[in-house]
């Protein structure tokens, strides 16, 4: 069983932005769509790039490096040419506080 960690403030992913955040050996990506706080893996799974760096477009994350997409809600890859999912990690919100579930 993992626990939750606080890993950000809401005011810092503002709707339509991504922020990456280290915890425990993992980057995470927070992203909020329309108000939706989601959190996934912040490494491509095509080429290791930093998805952080990317955007987010209509809930989906843009690597910046080949263009790839993913699923924030699903971690699905939505567009080549990655192929693997993200991992998803459980998000609550307490108060202003992001807390993310890590295993």
């Amino acid at each position: 069983m993992g626990e939750f960690k606080r890993v950000a403030v809401l005011s810092d992913v503002v709707s339509g932005t991504v922020i990456g955040v280290d915890v425990d050996g993992h980057r995470i990506a927070i992203c909020n769509h329309e108000g939706d706080i989601r959190a996934v893996d912040g490494t491509c799974t095509h080429a290791d790039a930093d998805l952080c760096d990317g955007d987010l477009e209509d809930g989906e994350l843009v690597c910046p490096l080949h263009f790839a997409t993913f699923c924030t809600k699903t971690g699905h890859a939505t567009a080549p040419p990655a192929d693997e999912p993200l991992r998803v990690y459980e998000v609550k919100v307490e108060g202003e506080d992001i807390l993310v579930k890590i295993d």
